[in-house]
């Protein structure tokens, strides 16, 4: 890497060339790529918009948070989960395994420099992507090849609801909640049922708060697991020898007999089966570890649509209100890409690939891609070894070209 100034002498920002590539995200997936470019010796750059590497994980996750799926589906490649970890890791296990993966792969991330835009550059065949530093300091970075790793999580997702302004509560996102011991006592109203919305409604409610949920739309509730195995590893399990749809039919029967039905309490099922819809539109079923039987025990109670929000008070499409003290967004989250990537081959307007898992980790022009195939860290892992490897392959090549170019210009010298 290089440090040079720009002819510009007027501007402050210093321009830098990347011998290698510029990765985008110090998550999981940004780290995941490092590693692997890191075992090939092949330098590279990662930035990152946060003091911190998994900055999602580490600021804007609730205390109870546990990984949904076993260890060795979450793990990342190169280095396992510790021996003594319990099979689902809980959230500052998670973070203390992402720190030793980065010391272990020697990874120092430029924290606190906010990508704010990358652009191929066809005259001269590079990417320029643009940062602005905590300090207003701005650096163009100059690279071969850039790799997005930001994420499918990036930006939280706030809805526009009619009368939210006006409600005179507390109103936060799930990205803000940490635990639900200062709603003690308070009627708090979680606006999402997905694993966010199911999960912070037990913490609200194991510390005595009275929870209400928002079940706007339909939801696949399965067990973490079936008879002491993880759901997620059986229905993998299935998958090598039974078709999808009929993987589907399984595991809602099976959770039909675990579970019930969870239709009598307020949540409806999707049509399509619960991998199907993960697959098709990348929603994830909820993995129930407690949630349910709080809703069955009216602990949670389950509330249709909003239809608007009035002082201190909600109301709902089937006309019933409820008075409320506080609000919890359980609303999801967003790629951020297209708010800084100037391209539109490869990404699409909401931030995701155009392409399909397993096919959507390469672009064109060098442009990679790691953490957007709604498959979770397993699915990451699977692209930051596609990526490291290709660019591994491709700054050799290019070392050997390099090398082969300069070798005929010494025989030339030496006949002087």
């Amino acid at each position: 890497m290089f440090d040079f100034p720009i002819p510009d002498m007027s501007s402050s920002r210093r321009c830098v060339w990347v011998n290698g590539p510029v990765i985008v995200g110090a998550g999981p997936s940004g780290l995941a790529v490092a590693a692997g470019l890191r075992s090939s010796a092949v330098p590279f750059v990662v930035l990152e918009r946060a003091a911190c590497i998994a900055s999602l994980w580490q600021n804007r996750t609730y205390d109870r948070l546990k990984l949904h799926l076993p260890k060795q589906f979450c793990q990342l490649p190169g280095l396992p989960f510790p021996d003594h970890y319990p099979e689902y890791p809980s959230r500052k296990q998670f973070i203390s395994y992402l720190d030793s993966y980065s010391r272990h792969f020697d990874i120092h991330p430029h924290f606190n420099e906010r990508v704010d835009s990358a652009k191929y550059d066809d005259g001269c065949r590079l990417w320029r992507v643009r940062t602005v530093g905590g300090d207003g300091g701005e650096v163009e970075y100059i690279c071969q090849w850039l790799v997005v790793a930001t994420g499918e999580n990036a930006e939280r997702v706030v809805p526009e609801i009619p009368g939210l302004a006006e409600f005179g509560g507390e109103v936060i996102h799930a990205c803000e909640y940490k635990c639900g011991e200062r709603f003690k006592g308070k009627k708090v109203l979680v606006v999402g049922c997905g694993n966010s919305g199911m999960e912070v409604s037990l913490d609200l409610c194991n510390y005595g708060a009275n929870p209400s949920m928002v079940a706007r739309s339909s939801v696949h509730v399965l067990p973490r697991e079936i008879w002491g195995r993880s759901t997620f590893e059986l229905a993998m399990l299935m998958l090598k020898w039974l078709p999808l749809w009929l993987v589907d039919k399984i595991l809602l029967v099976l959770a039909w007999i675990i579970l019930g039905n969870i239709e009598k309490h307020g949540l409806k099922r999707p049509a399509i089966g619960p991998l199907e819809l993960k697959n098709t539109r990348g929603k994830t079923p909820v993995l129930d570890i407690g949630a349910l039987q709080k809703i069955k025990s009216k602990e949670i109670r389950v509330v249709p649509a909003i239809t608007k929000f009035l002082c201190g008070t909600v109301e709902f499409v089937d006309g019933q209100k409820l008075d409320i003290d506080a609000v919890v967004l359980a609303t999801g989250y967003r790629s951020n890409v297209p708010y800084w990537l100037q391209e539109n081959e490869f990404f699409a307007k909401n931030g995701f690939p155009k392409a399909e898992f397993p096919n959507a980790w390469k672009g064109q022009d060098g442009l990679y891609t790691v953490g957007f195939t709604k498959r979770g860290l397993a699915g990451a892992s699977v692209d930051a070894v596609n990526v490291s490897r290709d660019i591994s392959n491709a700054w050799k090549d290019d070392l050997k070209q390099k090398k082969q170019r300069v070798s005929p210009l010494r025989r030339s010298i030496s006949t002087f």
